[in-house]
């Protein structure tokens, strides 16, 4: 029985808690004690629980339930030889109870031996009534050795057991999606739903699986399902504004969002969707109003920031933009999309020296896209600073090794501080790699293609 401090049940507990303010021992019956600990292990109340187990073993010291406990708070610290050796004695004691199996499968899985978790757990399946929960832990060791098929049929009899097993459904779904089995997961739910009619979770499944087929007729019924048995089922509203954005029916979007804002409290991701729909309708004044929104419901969502800065980037309001970025980025320093967007708006308002910082800080952050060196090497380019471009490029090189466009840079970088022979080398590479890309050269350093020696070479290839 699990204790609640609203009802009119939790007598022991009570008494339990109140001794241990009093240090005044009283006495419980076994089936109290397994109460208490049970509700103190599903609080996490761990230290609370082992008082508890020391307190009912003191007065019931034969008791198997009260030690199987003590073996659970082992295996929960990580005292697996305790546990094991406890085990041991329990099982010499009543071999065919079903929750020393458990435990004992318990302390495989701890070790990374899932298979013989699995042969323990199958033991286990002729000493007990209760099947479900079995069922479930040989689904989940299945799950930790990736052996999704034997997974779901696992789950599946979860669910032959207890057709009101939500757990159970989503696993089953999970390993049809991870097996790419999109056409059998909607079979299977339509089965389900033929035993289970108004099953909100399976409907809102199915929805799901139509989408990544792209049948999104076939979703929306679904999701319409979904909410008529359940008219209060936010995800099926989400979902079902995601397949309206797809279909471009922006304004029934917006609707099926807006309920989820009156449902439950309002969401970012609701904001954020209403703000981009308004913007595909063209009502600025209401997708900015909704982006504002956006952020201050959650400052940390880098969705919001980005969408806001990108709003005011296509108004080519450049200023503004940069002022949003910044303000994201001092929320956010370490937002690799924030600084590609800064040094994008610093580029546009020829602010240089910001720009390439903002590359800088790109790369610094580990996003070693090509683009991000090639912006970078440009901009130290049009500042004056040749050295620190060919430093730039070369460990671009690295990462990309036979690209021409690097190649053509440095030539021209450093043909233009006289040093012919690594222009040369870095020329050759660059017709070798891609002769097509070669007008690098005219764009970037049109002093350097005018050489009587950079004209030969291109002429001889």
């Amino acid at each position: 029985m699990e204790f609640s401090h609203d009802d009119n049940n939790n007598l022991p507990l009570t008494k339990f808690e109140s001794m241990l303010k009093t240090n005044h021992v009283l006495f419980f019956d076994s089936e109290e004690f397994e109460n208490i600990i049970h509700h103190y292990l599903n609080q996490g109340k761990i230290a609370l629980a082992k008082k508890a187990i020391k307190l009912g073993l003191d007065q019931h010291p034969t008791s198997i339930n009260l030690r199987l406990f003590k073996v659970e708070v082992h295996v929960f610290e990580d005292k697996l030889f305790e546990a094991e050796d406890l085990l041991n004695e329990l099982y010499s004691i009543d071999p065919t109870n079903e929750e020393v199996y458990i435990q004992k499968a318990n302390i495989l899985s701890k070790r990374d031996n899932h298979e013989k978790a699995i042969e323990v757990l199958k033991k286990a399946i002729d000493l007990t009534d209760d099947l479900v929960d079995l069922y479930s832990l040989i689904g989940m060791e299945y799950l930790f050795l990736d052996q999704y098929e034997e997974a779901k049929v696992y789950f599946m009899k979860c669910l032959e057991q207890d057709i009101e097993d939500y757990s159970a459904l989503y696993n089953v779904i999970y390993c049809f999606e991870f097996l790419n089995q999109n056409e059998d997961a909607i079979s299977y739910l339509n089965i389900f739903l033929d035993k289970n009619p108004y099953c909100e979770v399976a409907w809102h499944q199915l929805g799901k699986q139509y989408v990544v087929l792209k049948k999104y007729q076939k979703a929306l019924t679904a999701f319409d399902f979904a909410i008529i048995s359940d008219d209060s089922f936010v995800g099926a509203y989400l979902e079902r504004g995601k397949v309206l954005e797809q279909l471009k029916r922006y304004e029934e979007a917006i609707e099926n969002y807006t309920i989820t804002l009156k449902l439950d409290e309002p969401t970012s991701f609701a904001l954020l969707r209403i703000g981009t729909c308004y913007e595909k309708l063209k009502d600025d004044e209401l997708a900015v109003q909704y982006y504002y929104q956006t952020v201050h419901e959650d400052p940390l969502l880098d969705k919001g920031w980005i969408a806001i800065t990108k709003f005011y980037n296509k108004k080519k309001n450049f200023k503004k933009a940069l002022y949003y970025i910044n303000k994201a980025i001092n929320i956010d320093s370490e937002n690799v999309n924030y600084w590609k967007l800064y040094s994008q708006i610093n580029n546009r308002l020829n602010l240089y020296e910001e720009a390439e910082q903002g590359f800088k800080k790109t790369l610094e952050l580990g996003n070693y896209e090509l683009n991000t060196w090639l912006s970078r090497g440009d901009l130290l380019i049009k500042l004056g600073e040749p050295e620190a471009a060919i430093y730039n490029f070369e460990q671009a090189v690295e990462f990309y090794p036979e690209n021409a466009e690097l190649e053509y840079r440095l030539a021209g970088l450093y043909f233009s501080l006289r040093e012919n022979e690594k222009g040369k080398f870095h020329l050759k590479n660059g017709l070798k790699f891609n002769a097509e890309y070669s007008f690098i050269i005219d764009e970037l350093f049109p002093e350097v293609s005018n050489k009587i020696l950079v004209k030969s070479i291109i002429k001889e290839h």
